[in-house]
């Protein structure tokens, strides 16, 4: 049976090594912006938090990173790094328990930014396509901060 947990700030150490992999994974998709190092810090340092899925055995299948978002207007649960084995597996269990954390903080709606192909693993879950990222390279103008 899977389970899925919150691991309390106090208590990220004990399941680190478990989960660092898969945040590594995770971290490369960001192209240079962080690594696993800046996500270990987000967790004990600031304000995210650390979900894992695993099995009876103790075994961990993946580990979601989240963080609450509010913007002038709403609030929402960002999920924002994602990463283990067997998704399928855990996936289910993990979304409606962080469908539940989102709710009980007054979130409006969970986000999150990723690959492309998570829109075919939440095609069943009822998401919303609302935005593309895309990253254009700079030019220096002569007019930037840098030359300033």
């Amino acid at each position: 049976m899977i389970q899925v947990s919150m691991i309390p700030r106090e208590h990220v150490d004990a399941v680190w090594k478990d989960v660092e992999g898969y945040l590594e994974g995770a971290a490369k998709y960001t192209y240079g912006r962080f690594e696993v190092d800046d996500i270990y810090d987000s967790i004990t340092q600031y304000d995210s938090t650390l979900w894992i899925a695993f099995e009876d055995e103790g075994d961990i299948l993946g580990a979601v990173v989240t963080r609450f978002i509010d913007y002038p207007r709403k609030r929402f649960l960002s999920m924002d790094f994602t990463g283990g084995v067997q998704l399928k597996k855990w996936k289910q269990e993990m979304l409606t328990l962080l469908q539940k954390w989102a709710y009980d903080n007054y979130c409006e709606g969970i986000e999150s930014s990723g690959r492309p192909g998570w829109s075919k693993i939440f095609s069943g879950d009822g998401h919303k396509l609302r935005f593309h990222t895309y990253e254009l390279p700079v030019a220096d103008t002569g007019l930037g901060a840098k030359n300033g």
